[in-house]
């Protein structure tokens, strides 16, 4: 039955695509359209101005990034790190809540943070830019 053995690096692929294209849609909709809301809840939370634009690292080139495979490890690091960053200024009262729909709230951040966190440990698999690399 060859056709059914695991391929993980395919799924790893996949997952790459997924995750990192998905969130690419969020940040070229704030390049398109501008970080104004971002701006006011970072300035709201009493941090520096420059914070916003971080979210540029985090929704355009971090994603650029995973979808490659170049530097997954890393990138997913900053990804995730973003996820965290807009759940605790904008999301933090939706945390023990559940959608109109049963599900959890934050779901799609969650799937975002949670496939990010997994490609920290795993890396870009073979399919990936950077496949030789420690740092991948």
């Amino acid at each position: 039955m060859k056709y059914l053995e695991k391929n993980v690096d395919l799924g790893l692929l996949i997952v790459r695509l997924a995750v990192g294209g998905l969130m690419l849609f969020h940040g070229i909709s704030k390049m398109m359209h501008g970080v104004g809301f971002i701006e006011q809840v970072v300035s709201g939370a009493g941090l520096p101005h420059f914070i916003t634009y971080g979210v540029y690292i985090g929704e355009v080139v971090a994603p650029i990034l995973i979808i490659g495979g170049l530097a997954t490890r890393a990138a997913a690091g900053i990804f995730a790190f973003n996820c965290l960053v807009a759940t605790l200024l904008v999301h933090t009262s939706m945390i023990f809540t559940l959608g109109a729909e049963g599900g959890w709230a934050l779901e799609l951040i969650g799937l975002y943070f949670f496939g990010a966190v997994a490609l920290i440990f795993t890396g870009g698999g073979k399919y990936s830019i950077s496949n030789k690399y420690i740092w991948d």
